[in-house]
């Protein structure tokens, strides 16, 4: 550990929830969005400090594809949590209509809306045109979106004269992240002065570059004085390491299957993934989600705060893909028990 860096323990920092509402064999995205609030419910009582849900489309296996709606689902059967996206996929919309829905939003539960951006299109290349109709700019507006969507909030960052106006929207200060796994949205977000969250959970091998670059490129905003980086990760946990391995395939099958091409709802967990992957589909794998942890309430603690020393991440994410929804539930008890103890 580098002489700049703090001894921070997993006590000092928040942690939050991404949830996809996933759709599990045999289920239903009626069923998902029960377990969403379901869930919600459980965090805020275990003290999570936020709930973000993603954006994606095409994908038989989530289903928050309409995120802004999910999210006044979860904001309405909940009362202190943040609430939030992680992240709406901005190329994908109108920066007018995600202003306005935030704005909607924000009025609705003040003081408890997030709006966490990316610029993949969350999705495949023929379901990136059916969203957006013209995909030839590959993400390449995206600062331009980006300073129009903030706009919309703050008339006074307007390049010009602002002849069209979010209402609601304008005027009300919703938190506005920069989500990314690569480098540009890093940079983007340090020099913006925008707090930072990081796809460690599916892409691992670039994250203490990420987030310093981010720290180095930081510039104060009237948003953030200093930076603000957070990391997603995957935990399951269970009672033993064996029971959270277990439940740990359901991931790695559904990781599986994407690259395989063959998306399917997510599967449940299996003894052993040997015999249904290939050495190069393990390794493979293995380089994607190289930082998920997967154990017993002592394991998943020592790994954690190996990742914060790291990583000395301001905040953290847990991301946890888990079959059977009481065992769900169970993980995020006993992180929520890891982070109090």
């Amino acid at each position: 550990m580098s002489a700049n860096k703090t001894n921070k323990r997993l006590s000092d920092i928040p942690f939050s929830v991404l949830d996809l509402s996933p759709i599990v064999a045999g289920g239903s995205p009626a069923e998902s969005f029960r377990n969403t609030l379901d869930l919600a419910r459980h965090v805020e009582k275990w003290g999570y400090h936020r709930y973000w849900l993603a954006e994606h489309h095409n994908m038989p296996f989530v289903a928050s594809s309409a995120t802004s709606v999910v999210i006044a689902h979860v904001a309405a059967g909940t009362s202190t949590i943040r609430v939030g996206s992680g992240g709406i996929m901005l190329p994908n919309h109108s920066p007018l209509v995600i202003a306005e829905q935030f704005g909607t939003l924000e009025s609705l539960f003040p003081g408890r809306i997030d709006l966490g951006l990316g610029r993949a299109p969350g999705t495949d290349q023929r379901t990136a045109f059916a969203l957006r109709r013209d995909i030839r700019n590959g993400g390449q507006d995206f600062p331009d979106q980006l300073d129009e969507l903030r706009a919309y909030f703050d008339p006074s960052l307007a390049s010009g004269p602002m002849h069209v106006r979010a209402i609601p929207g304008e005027g009300l200060t919703i938190p506005i992240w920069l989500l990314g796994s690569s480098s540009f949205s890093a940079q983007l977000a340090g020099q913006l002065g925008l707090p930072f969250a990081y796809a460690s959970h599916f892409s691992p091998a670039n994250t203490v570059p990420a987030m310093e670059l981010y720290r180095r490129t930081f510039q104060p905003s009237k948003m953030l004085e200093k930076p603000y980086a957070m990391v997603g990760v995957n935990v399951i946990a269970a009672d033993t390491d064996e029971e959270a391995n277990r439940l740990g395939t359901t991931l790695q099958q559904q990781f599986l299957n994407l690259i395989r091409g063959h998306e399917a709802p997510l599967p449940p967990p299996v003894d052993s993934m040997e015999g249904l992957w290939s050495e190069h589909e393990k390794q493979a794998l293995q380089q994607q989600l190289g930082s998920s942890i997967f154990g017993s309430p002592e394991t998943v603690k020592e790994k954690l705060q190996a990742f914060l020393d790291v990583t000395q991440a301001d905040e953290m994410m847990v991301v946890g893909h888990v079959f059977d929804h009481q065992a769900r539930l169970r993980s995020y008890e006993i992180v929520a028990d890891i982070i109090k103890s």
